[in-house]
């Protein structure tokens, strides 16, 4: 009896371990979906309108330095694109618009 008591400890343990990753990894599938589906319904091409412009740029201009030129260029940007990405910076690949507007020198135009 003495022999086979860490034999299933280790065998109870490796069941446990299995187990809290196959939640873990559930978890993790259900938030990357939902952060998916957010994305696809609040971002993309004409998601916006234009009155809505003001408050979205003023939350991705919210963390600069230079306020004033991000929400001169921002609310530029949102109102031909009628997008602004998600977050404080970067993120632009969901805003296809405002990813591939460029300035004369082939640098980013919109923040």
């Amino acid at each position: 009896m003495a022999k086979l008591l860490p034999v299933m400890m280790l065998l109870l343990l490796i069941l446990v371990s299995s187990v809290s990753c196959e939640i873990v990894h559930e978890e993790v599938q259900d938030d990357d979906d939902l952060f998916l589906n957010a994305q696809k319904r609040q971002y993309g091409p004409g998601s916006l309108k234009s009155y809505q412009c003001p408050g979205e740029c003023t939350r991705r201009c919210s963390r600069t330095q230079y306020h004033k030129p991000c929400m001169f260029f921002c609310q530029k940007c949102c109102r031909k694109c009628l997008c602004v990405p998600p977050g404080f910076y970067g993120n632009k690949q969901v805003c296809s618009c405002y990813n591939n507007w460029k300035t004369k020198r082939g640098g980013p135009k919109c923040p």
